[in-house]
């Protein structure tokens, strides 16, 4: 069996993360603060994370997330993924040729598609865009 888990952060009684819990909009955020309210209950490490829906080592992860980050330490990390290859202004534009459409004489189609968004932002910006991408 592992070694018990310690939480070293008392600004917070177990009453106190429950009524956080209950104000939280984020579930999975809610989710780790009932734990963390079972573990200050005394609840065993199996039981609050059996209860809660994770494994005991998840359980211990969040916890020292906690000890480090209090309350917003729990809050789920949006991973940052790749760079945006268009600016802001560019989007802007992108967005608003989107809703103005494709002027037939000069784009030669009645309506855009994902290929033909592709070709005029690559024509425009000099970037290339995936159709799938570009669909998202």
């Amino acid at each position: 069996m592992g070694q018990a888990v310690t939480i070293t952060r008392t600004e917070w009684t177990a009453s106190d993360i429950r009524t956080q819990a209950a104000k939280c909009e984020d579930a999975d955020q809610a989710r780790r603060l009932l734990a963390i309210a079972m573990i200050l209950d005394g609840a065993t490490r199996q039981d609050a994370a059996c209860l809660t829906g994770m494994d005991r080592q998840t359980l211990r992860d969040w916890v020292h997330r906690y000890n480090e980050g209090s309350i917003d330490g729990l809050l789920s990390r949006k991973p940052p993924g790749a760079p945006a290859r268009l600016s802001k202004a560019q989007q802007a534009q992108l967005y608003q040729w989107a809703l103005d459409g494709p002027d037939p004489s000069v784009h030669k189609v009645i309506r855009w598609r994902c290929v033909d968004l592709c070709a005029e932002v690559a024509r425009r910006f000099s970037v290339t865009i995936g159709e799938r991408t570009m669909g998202k």
